[in-house]
């Protein structure tokens, strides 16, 4: 069929192509203004600049440069011409088009010029409509006359196919069933073949499954490596036995971690296990040594536990059997430690013993770090101590197993390396929380259950000095407590004592001191009773005191594993602590008490002279109780002699202050009338009443040493007559009559009297009254106004009887008379003969003072 033609193939020229001649009146070489006119426009710019003075000009916009240059009519049409030329060109963008319409101000006119335009393009579409119409009314008829003849084409095409296809189905079927019957004949060979050869390796495969379950890791790793070397390379073309071969590392892990999870289990467990293994080891021990454990606790029997590794009971290691059933028992027999064994064989067989060491021994340390950190509270009771070391005790058994029976798995070396940084930290955390302690018995059951802790690890191979060395720290720290006890002892006696006498009623009595105090007195025992002792209470109980104390040291030091001299002179050093510290100090405040009188602080001193004699007995009752002979040389002697001398010497001072203190309060009293015309005739009533206080004193001195008694009694004269002589020269005194002096030396024969009378046995005769000589020589210059003698013996050394009336003193004395004489009723007026000379002498004597007392200054 002849193809008619398409009636488009000549499609007319469109007038819109760029290509070709245009027919648009548009497109006419219109000159543009902006572009022709531009390098004009500028020179022009340039010139105006250049020549005119104004200030510059704006550019100006292109509509106007098109009005000046282009007459108006015909510059209007062509900038409407562009316009419409942007517009048909320009899709989208028609901003500055509309803009340069609107700033023209002719926009009306523009609409007329492009209703123009508009009315022009629909007169040229329907133009081109019309030319081409006819064409295509004939395209479209030939095209329904061919679509007639492809669908009967389409129809016999069709019928052709299904005959052929029914023709061959029956040949296709065939083919296929052939060609899968010798596909099966041939799968069947080639199974036959692959399971003869697979059949071995799948049977090895379900025996390593079969122990891997049953958890019989040792007999597992065999069978792999019998499988990953034997079999596994007959099949390597399957494809399963390359999956085999991929999970045997996995194989190999899991064994690795199934082992190692029963390690994990084993090392929990024995975490909680190490205190029975470590109470059980103790018990041992203290059994073979025959030791006190101190403090134990009534073990009571337990029903069974299952064993936290086999998940069985076993009645023979239960964690808290009776003591019946665990002294056949081992501590290591407690615990099973074939994990241990079982995941370091394990461990050798997959070439990673290192790692697994490193694992064990870090693990290990870890509890090692928890073991050795102390229960809280660990310093109130015994409990807490003992929880801790059966605690450190079981895991160092258990390491001193493994080192035994674990093929290397720990040596050595590494052991005594753990074993020296627990040591640091045991004494550390034992000298910590011990210092805590304050009671006397925690510390000797501390110290017992020290030893047993040691001894326990000793007998299996650790070094254990500085458990020992430690005890020595602890014994220094045990003294302290001790001390600091008996401080409260010392205190609670002298607080009981009153400071008298003792004084017993019968032989029981008098047996029941003699018992406790070692004092021997022919006199008193031959005496009848009742008797009295020339000590107090306090002397017989401080001494049974310092016995107990040197006991109690002893129980702490006797295990120390020291030898007889060594426990001699501790004791003796403790005792010596005891005495020059505790004992001094106490003595030392109860002297210093302000509410003490002067009997209780004599009696003091007397109990200190009978302590003092104490010490040779305290030093044999020592080298009894450790065994050494008395006459061995001891490097450390007690030095209680020595203390109390300055306990007594101390409380000597005090005794003279108190005396010079009870005797001020009676020269307080002492008011004498210092214008006195005449004397009482008898001594004054405060002195009196001093000297029968002195003589009440000193009549207990009888059993003070007589040194002390001696000291006492000289010193109260000889205050007494400083006393006296500072009231006679007081500066407030201004004047004193004649008749003062008389009565002074009346109390002065009182005095005298009373020095003479020996208060005190055993002075020298005289030397009391000696203390008064100087207030004597004073007050009978005087009295008897001796002046003759005094002037004409001055100076003489011998055979003065003024020898120690200084001319200083004299001068204000007289000075003190002088003003007496102008102060009476008359003043010098009318004074007779005898009264004039008398006074004339005064001046005299008062000249001849004044220069002997600037020759003795010069």
């Amino acid at each position: 069929m002849a193809d008619p033609g398409n009636p488009f193939d000549d499609e007319p020229e469109n007038p819109f192509d760029e290509e070709g001649p245009s027919n648009n009146p548009f497109e006419e070489n219109i000159v543009n203004p902006f572009v022709e006119n531009s390098s004009s426009v500028i020179e022009a710019k340039n010139v105006d600049v250049k020549t005119s003075d104004t200030p510059k000009l704006k550019l100006k916009t292109s509509a106007s440069i098109v009005r000046t240059l282009i007459p108006l009519e015909e510059s209007t049409a062509q900038h409407h011409e562009l316009f419409l030329q942007e517009i048909e060109a320009v899709d989208e963008y028609w901003g500055p088009t509309f803009r340069g319409v609107y700033e023209s101000g002719q926009h009306e006119l523009f609409l007329e010029r492009l209703e123009e335009r508009i009315k022009k393009h629909d007169k040229d579409i329907e133009k081109m409509c019309s030319h081409h119409y006819q064409g295509f009314i004939d395209s479209v008829r030939d095209l329904l006359r061919v679509r007639s003849e492809a669908t009967q084409l389409k129809k016999e095409v069709e019928s052709i196919d299904c005959e052929v296809r029914a023709s061959s189905a029956k040949v296709i079927s065939g083919a296929e069933k052939l060609v899968k019957a010798r596909t099966t004949e041939t799968n069947i060979a080639a199974t036959i073949e692959a399971l003869s050869l697979c059949l071995p390796v799948l049977q090895m495969f379900s025996k390593l499954s079969k122990q891997m379950r049953d958890k019989k890791y040792h007999p597992a790793l065999k069978t792999l490596e019998q499988l990953e070397q034997s079999h596994l390379p007959r099949i390597a073309n399957y494809r399963f036995s390359k999956q085999m071969r991929e999970q045997i590392p996995l194989l190999r892990e899991s064994i690795k971690d199934a082992s190692m999870t029963d390690l994990k289990d084993f090392l929990e467990n024995i975490r909680k296990y190490s205190p029975k293994m470590g109470e059980i080891a103790m018990r041992h021990t203290a059994e073979q040594l025959e030791m006190d454990i101190g403090g134990g606790r009534q073990i009571q029997p337990q029903n069974p536990q299952p064993n936290p590794f086999t998940g069985e009971i076993e009645y023979e290691a239960l964690s808290e059997s009776t003591y019946d059933t665990e002294e056949d028992l081992s501590a290591p027999d407690l615990v099973d430690f074939s994990p241990v064994y079982r995941c370091l064989h394990i461990y050798t067989v997959l070439g990673e013993r290192e790692t697994y060491e490193r694992y064990y021994r870090k693990q290990r340390a870890q509890q090692s770090t928890l073991t050795l950190t102390p229960p809280n509270n660990m310093h109130e009771e015994i409990d807490g101590y003992r929880t801790y070391f059966h605690g450190i005790v079981g895991f160092f058994v258990c390491e001193d197993h493994i080192l035994n029976t674990g093929g290397g798995l720990v040596s050595k070396g590494y052991l005594e390396e753990v074993w020296g940084g627990a040591t640091a930290k045991i004494v550390a955390t034992l000298r910590t929380h011990s210092a805590y302690c304050t009671d006397a018995g925690l510390m000797l059951k501390i110290k017992n259950l020290i030893m047993l802790f040691a001894s326990t690890l000793k007998t299996y191979g650790y070094n254990v000095e500085r458990l020992y060395e430690l005890l020595q720290e602890l014994r220094d720290h045990y003294n302290e407590v001790l001390m600091q006890r008996w401080v409260g002892q010392f205190r609670d006696i002298f607080e009981a004592d009153n400071y008298h006498p003792i004084q017993v009623t019968s032989i029981n009595e008098y047996q029941d001191i003699t018992n406790s105090f070692p004092y021997d007195n022919s006199a008193l025992e031959s005496s009848s009773f009742p008797k009295q002792f020339p000590f107090s209470a306090m002397v017989p109980r401080v001494y049974t005191e310092v016995q107990e104390f040197i006991i109690s040291c002893l129980q702490f030091s006797e295990d120390l594993q020291l030898t007889q001299n060594e426990l001699d002179e501790t004791v003796r050093r403790s005792t010596n602590l005891l005495l020059t510290r505790t004992l001094s100090g106490c003595l030392s405040s109860l002297i210093r008490r302000p509410a003490l009188s002067l009997l209780q602080l004599i009696q003091i001193v007397i109990n200190t002279v009978h302590l003092e004699d104490t010490n040779i007995y305290l030093e044999n009752f020592i080298s009894e109780l450790t065994g050494t002979g008395q006459d061995a040389t001891h490097v450390a002697r007690l030095q209680a002699r020595s203390m109390f001398k300055d306990i007594r010497a101390e409380g000597e001072e005090y005794i003279f202050k108190k005396l010079v203190s009870k005797m001020n309060e009676f020269l307080e009293l002492a008011s004498y009338e210092w214008m006195l015309s005449e004397p009482q005739g008898h001594a004054s009533p405060w002195l009196m009443d001093l000297i029968a206080f002195l003589k009440s004193v000193f009549e207990s001195f009888t059993n003070l040493p007589t040194r002390l008694a001696q000291m006492s009694c000289m010193s109260s004269c000889q205050h007494l007559a400083r006393s006296i002589m500072t009231m006679l020269l007081d500066e407030n005194v201004k004047a004193i009559s004649t008749g003062i002096l008389q009565q002074i030396d009346l109390d002065l024969v009182q005095c005298e009297m009373f020095a003479s009378s020996e208060p005190v046995p055993g002075m020298e005769e005289g030397v009391l009254v000696m203390c008064f000589l100087d207030l004597r020589q004073l007050l009978d210059l005087f009295v008897a106004w001796d002046w003759t003698t005094y002037f004409a013996d001055f100076g003489k050394t011998d055979s003065s009887r003024y020898q120690r009336v200084q001319p200083a003193t004299a001068l204000v004395l007289l000075d003190k008379l002088k003003e007496a004489d102008k102060k009476s009723m008359f003043g010098g007026i009318n004074l007779n003969k005898k009264d004039r000379d008398k006074v004339k002498l005064r001046e005299v004597v008062y000249k001849q003072l004044r220069s002997l007392v600037q020759q003795t200054t010069s």
